[in-house]
């Protein structure tokens, strides 16, 4: 099924209800459709039909949803662009996916020339937004232009080129069909039928496949999608309140972000059912403030997955994270909270040691997992990526264990293994013992370059706040918990760790500027 479909089918149906909110533009299904499909018939004027590429360089806009489906409609494949790539990155992008049209908002227009000179592709450009001067823009496409039906395709058919963040490499393009998206979102939530489904809210990037599958379950179902450009606490707080959110996805550093917001009061956040994060691992000492802080109506849910996966592969529920006063049980719940949680129904997975072989319950190994929705593969060349074996399993290359009631915990990224003298080590064990330290709110480990052992462990710690620790106690603490070897020989602290628009760790950065002291 066509993933533009999202919208006509519940568009053909449900054309009077509400269903985008972008600052004081509000569209309902049918309105959405008519433009979807008026924007579709432009771009298939212009060269977007099966086999080309639209993409979009903007922060989150109902001119960008609108972008997203017309591209579906028009049979064409969509590539949302990070407006944070550096400029080689963008070339990168811009280079393998060639699109024939490109949206941009205007404040990312100079970023964009220099990238499409470097990648020396000319695609058709076209405004996101008012300010972009001398470019023609979707309004007066749509204005001037008859809908379009909306193309038939296969479901092997590649609706998204979704990019990867490249935290330690260029970024992967990752081929996204529309099966892949129907079997998500289809086995995720029911389509509208005209019940009141409440309210989301979407701060994260359109260009992370949370981002997006938010989008896309959201329009399917009959949420009211309210779009934020990007995320800001007080906004945000603010817009739950004023458009009364029911649902909402973030990432752990917005948590941290919104805790610490003067504006933040749980009374304002009373209508909110479920808040999912995810995109990097959640800091405990974090849950377990904002389960303290958030209305006990509000049910957290950590989601799990990879672009490659089409999103979510693991759910820690809401009754996993609920605190009752029964310490048995509490007690359970907070060790539970450090993990991602259990395997979604259509997702088959295994933690496998380097032979491929399944390990026993509590051995680290590779999380290796098997689901319809797998990728069809990367675009180019890649190196480092996932990897899919004949029978169907995909390895991610995540490290990570399950006990024996099948929760999964992560031990941290492959790549990311320390080889002291011989002797591996995880990040994610070191991380774990310092995060009980009372004094830390955040802590980081990487491996740093050795003359004696090749690498030894660096460890970087972000203070609780009036909290106090030296170099020399964060050593000893570990020392006394774990194997000597094992024990950090470099500690820095910071005001706040190196990370990505979406919370993921820039281990590279980091062990630069460990390594620089």
């Amino acid at each position: 099924m066509n993933i533009a479909q999202f919208v006509a089918l519940p568009g053909e149906i449900l054309g009077e209800q509400e269903i985008v909110v972008f600052g004081a533009r509000r569209r309902t299904y049918g309105e959405l459709l008519d433009r979807v499909r008026r924007l579709a018939a432009a771009l298939q004027a212009r060269g977007a039909s099966r086999g080309a590429c639209v993409a979009a360089l903007g922060t989150n806009s109902d001119c960008y949803v609108e972008a997203l489906y017309a591209t579906a409609a028009a049979g064409a494949t969509f590539t949302p662009l990070n407006y944070r790539a550096k400029r080689h990155e963008l070339a990168h992008m811009l280079r393998q996916s060639a699109p024939v049209v490109l949206f941009v908002e205007s404040r990312y227009r100079a970023l964009l020339e220099d990238a499409l000179a470097e990648a020396a592709i000319a695609p058709v450009l076209v405004a996101l937004d008012a300010g972009a001067s001398g470019l023609a823009d979707s309004e007066s496409w749509i204005a001037a232009t008859e809908p379009a039906e909306i193309a038939d395709v296969e479901e092997e058919d590649v609706a998204v080129l979704m990019y990867t963040s490249g935290t330690t490499s260029l970024p992967k393009g990752v081929l996204l069909r529309h099966g892949d998206f129907s079997t998500y979102v289809m086995g995720t939530v029911e389509m509208a039928d005209g019940e009141p489904r409440g309210a989301a809210l979407v701060s994260v990037p359109l260009y992370h496949i949370a981002g997006l599958t938010s989008l896309l379950t959201t329009l399917w179902t009959g949420r009211r999608l309210v779009l934020l450009p990007q995320f800001d606490a007080p906004q945000w707080l603010a817009t739950v309140a004023a458009e009364q959110i029911t649902h909402a996805f973030v990432v752990p550093t917005m948590v941290r972000r919104l805790l610490d917001a003067p504006e933040f009061d749980p009374v304002a956040l009373g209508t909110l059912e479920s808040l999912a994060y995810g995109g990097a691992p959640m800091p405990f000492p974090v849950i377990r403030r904002a389960l303290e802080a958030f209305p006990a109506s509000c049910g957290f849910v950590n989601a799990f997955g990879q672009t490659e996966t089409t999103s979510t592969l693991t759910v820690l529920g809401p009754e996993d994270h609920r605190l009752t006063g029964d310490p048995a049980r509490d007690e359970s719940v907070l060790r539970r909270l450090r993990s991602i949680g259990r395997p979604l129904p259509d997702v088959e997975l295994e933690i496998v040691d380097d032979t491929g072989a399944t390990v026993p319950p509590g051995t680290v190994g590779e999380l290796v997992v098997r689901t319809a929705r797998a990728m069809k593969g990367y675009a180019g060349d890649v190196e480092g990526g996932a990897r899919r074996e004949p029978d169907g399993f995909l390895h991610t290359r995540d490290l990570g264990w399950i006990d024996d009631e099948g929760y999964v915990f992560l031990a941290g990224r492959k790549d990311d293994m320390i080889i002291r003298g011989g002797e591996n080590i995880a990040p994610a064990e070191i991380e774990s013992v310092l995060a009980a330290h009372p004094a830390v709110e955040e802590v980081a480990v990487v491996g740093v370059p050795s003359e004696e052992w090749g690498e030894t462990v660096a460890a970087a710690i972000v203070l609780r706040a009036g909290a106090s620790a030296t170099s020399d106690e964060i050593m000893e603490y570990v020392r006394a918990r774990v194997a000597s070897f094992k024990k950090p020989e470099r500690v820095g602290f910071f005001v706040e760790l190196p990370r990505n628009a979406l919370g993921k760790l820039l281990r590279n950065e980091l062990r630069e500027r460990l390594v620089e002291g």
